[in-house]
């Protein structure tokens, strides 16, 4: 950690007076990284501002935040804090995310700091690299994070990315720095909590210092991106304008360079939502381009469609009407309904509350979604299809939770499950062939 410091003393250019400002939960990350800066404050003067973000999600929320608030106090450390009343029908993680960087961006203009300080780890670092890997990103995505971030106005830096986890816990017990733990990091149903609980210790076995090495994959890969994106940018003129890909054009480029486009647009559209988009979507988008089909349309997450129209290839923002929805299907997302919706590795019943799927038949990733005017869905067992409306007047669902109730789709926007009511065609039984189960509670 003396490492850390100095880089904050001699290779930062902050100057006496300074305000800079601190992403802290109440961690032993982010509480070590404040006691940093707060050494630092007293050597340059610095205004540290603390900028705490309640998720109001776990009970343990209120003494996370009375915890930061008296630190800050012990410290002579300004206390900003936000507490996030409402979320949306987004992922949690994604939207609680994105609500806690423009939090703080408020905080930084508040100020007028030039920097924002982050506790990401050398062990964050590893765990998104692999979770990314095994879940499929773009180029950029596979890099994890940067130790340096330029937001125009202010610069993000993570001046822990080249530190353990481990590191962290000893020098908070050499400095006797008291932190609270979150409760949801030890549960095996976040991809995250399973890398780092049973990926990573194996890593270190192999090598203490395996983070130095994925610092070092994390780097170069991002020194790659940028370096191929010069040349898709000055390619991009002629082929992408105004949300706009000229399908001619684009087909004129070498594979490599028709990857990185697509990425290229992606990136800009997703930014800071990135962590959504897989090699798999980019991989839909680049099969659609190359279809004989004359016009087609791809599904992706925040509400972006990719309409393909004969020599043009549209990417448009769909707004949603009251009560409207769309979630990617990853592992598992909460309703708004209330209800759950799951991937499992068996079926208990043969019930409509389980869905068994073969992959080859339909076009991943799956979403679910509100109902839409005119859908219709071939119902397993019937010749032809069937309108949902029907599905919902047969089965005696009241106006109101119609509105709400999921319907699961494909990629291609193919109907495959009401959950709960009808199965369609799509569905398999227990001696055929299948790949996917999904669970509805």
């Amino acid at each position: 950690m003396d490492d850390v410091y100095n880089y904050l003393m001699n290779e930062i250019d902050l100057k006496y007076g300074d305000s800079i400002v601190v992403g802290v939960s109440g961690g032993p990350d982010s509480i070590a990284l404040l006691h940093l800066l707060s050494r630092l404050k007293k050597s340059l003067d610095l205004q540290v501002v603390c900028a705490h973000v309640h998720h109001n999600i776990r009970k343990e929320s209120d003494e996370e935040k009375n915890f930061v608030e008296r630190f800050c106090a012990n410290h002579g450390i300004i206390f900003e804090w936000y507490k996030i009343e409402n979320y949306g029908d987004d992922n949690f993680h994604n939207e609680a995310r994105s609500k806690r960087y423009s939090y703080f961006a408020e905080i930084v203009k508040k100020y007028n700091a030039k920097y924002l300080f982050t506790a990401h780890h050398g062990d964050d670092l590893i765990e998104t690299i692999l979770m990314r890997i095994v879940r499929g990103s773009t180029l950029k995505g596979y890099s994890g994070f940067s130790k340096i971030v330029d937001m125009g106005d202010y610069t993000i830096i993570r001046p822990l990315i080249n530190v353990t986890k481990d590191e962290i816990y000893k020098y908070n017990k050499k400095n006797n720095l008291k932190y609270v733990e979150d409760s949801s990091n030890f549960k095996d149903v976040y991809t995250r909590n399973r890398f780092r609980k049973y990926i990573l210790p194996a890593l270190k076995k192999e090598d203490q210092n395996v983070h130095e090495k994925f610092y070092k994959f994390s780097t170069t890969l991002l020194e790659y991106n940028e370096y191929i994106d010069k040349i898709v940018e000055k390619k991009l003129k002629r082929i992408y304008a105004q949300n706009v890909l000229n399908i001619d054009e684009y087909l004129k480029e070498e594979r490599i360079i028709k990857m990185k486009i697509i990425y290229y647009i992606l990136e800009q559209i997703y930014q800071d939502d990135l962590m959504l988009i897989t090699d798999r979507h980019v991989n839909l988008i680049y099969n659609l381009i190359h279809s004989n089909r004359a016009s087609g349309k791809i599904y992706l997450p925040n509400n972006i469609r990719v309409v393909k129209s004969y020599n043009n290839l549209t990417v448009i923002e769909e707004k949603l009407k009251n009560n409207e929805y769309e979630i990617e299907l990853i592992d598992y997302v909460n309703l708004p309904n209330g209800k759950n919706i799951e991937f499992v590795t068996e079926a208990s019943s043969n019930s409509n509350n389980y869905l068994r799927l073969d992959s080859s038949e339909i076009t991943l990733p799956l979403h679910v979604r509100s109902k839409q005017n005119g859908d219709k869905m071939y119902v397993k067992g019937m010749l032809g299809r069937k309108k949902i409306s029907d599905i919902f007047i047969d089965a005696k669902i009241p106006v109101e939770e119609r509105k709400l109730w999921p319907i699961v789709v494909d990629s291609a926007g193919q109907i495959v499950w009401v959950p709960g009511l009808k199965k369609s065609k799509f569905d398999k039984s227990k001696s055929e062939k299948y790949d996917i189960i999904l669970k509805y509670y």
